[in-house]
């Protein structure tokens, strides 16, 4: 299957990716990872501004419809990126929120704006640890009465990707809906760690791509290697290979189908960060060079929102 964008499509892609080079995202991720939020919230906004936020939420709260396959593409061009903050579960909250009019008059306008950031978890049996809940705004726990509005956030956990600060959330609050469309906020987090993934992906594989071109071995660059071209075409054979899964997925909307684009490009993501780690030498495993920030992200959203069994499974059930 091929998917062309149209030229509405590929300007508003264009669009992302200047106003992301031009914010110097790993200055950004860095400041975030210390929790220092100011920069963050500011290229949130931004990010709000052009759009992007108002894609999962209706017209009639600020937003520009639930679009699925631009919401793919805005999320490929931030994970190229890296953008720091609850990108995945600001989506999913904006899906939980619109089941409701009182609830999506409340939330939804700050969320298609880029002014409210909302973080998501499950706290079924205690606390649930949500991704960047010391910055959000808004903050859901998934419990066993229903989906509640966390009063606040604990002290942060840092996990594998230092720009994913996890907090937990104590299952009380406002009880703000007793049965949540969790299924469908679990599709369209799956689509947007899928397309997250897949922007990831692309951005180790340019920078690999550029450094082995550069760096030489017995008076050649690395690239030339015969072993070197081929671990890169494997990757690069996966990764667009995922593409079109990413968005016939966004097409559809089944979760059969998301499930299906988040193991494919996670796992081409994560294919990409061990060529990445591998191809750069040691120098990969520092944390002061920039790759490290794409390298730990890859690998975080390959469990994120469910693991590659878990996606598998879905799949299966879906074909059944």
């Amino acid at each position: 299957m091929r998917f062309l964008l149209d030229t509405e499509q590929r300007d508003f892609a264009a669009s992302l990716r200047a106003l992301l080079t031009a914010a110097d995202t790993p200055a950004v991720i860095r400041e975030w990872s210390r929790g220092e939020h100011t920069s963050g919230r500011a290229l949130w906004g931004r990010i709000g501004a052009a759009g992007v936020f108002g894609l999962a939420v209706p017209e009639e709260y600020g937003g520009a419809g639930l679009r699925a396959v631009e919401l793919a593409l805005a999320l490929v061009e931030l994970g190229r990126y890296a953008v720091p903050g609850p990108l995945v579960e600001t989506v999913a909250a904006a899906v939980l929120l619109g089941e409701r009019t009182d609830l999506a008059k409340r939330f939804l306008p700050g969320i298609a704006s880029g002014e409210t950031l909302a973080t998501v978890t499950v706290a079924e049996h205690g606390y649930g640890y949500a991704l960047d809940g010391d910055a959000a705004d808004v903050r859901l726990a998934a419990t066993p009465e229903g989906l509640r509005l966390s009063p606040g956030a604990g002290a942060v956990r840092r996990s594998l990707d230092p720009a994913r600060r996890l907090t937990p959330l104590a299952p009380v609050g406002e009880l703000i809906s007793a049965e949540p469309a969790w299924a469908d906020a679990l599709t369209w987090a799956r689509l947007a760690v899928a397309a997250q993934a897949l922007g990831v992906g692309l951005a180790l594989l340019d920078r690999t791509v550029a450094y082995v071109r550069q760096r030489s071995q017995f008076g050649v660059p690395v690239g030339s290697f015969q072993a070197v071209k081929h671990q890169l075409a494997d990757v690069k054979i996966a990764l667009e290979f995922a593409r079109p899964v990413v968005f016939g997925a966004a097409v559809t909307m089944t979760p059969s189908d998301v499930a299906a684009a988040k193991l494919s490009a996670c796992e081409a993501a994560y294919l990409s960060s061990r060529a990445a780690l591998q191809l750069h030498g040691a120098i990969g495993y520092t944390a002061e060079y920039d790759l490290s920030l794409w390298l730990t992200k890859a690998r975080a959203l390959r469990g994120a929102w469910g693991t590659p069994e878990e996606c598998r499974n879905t799949v299966l059930q879906g074909r059944m």
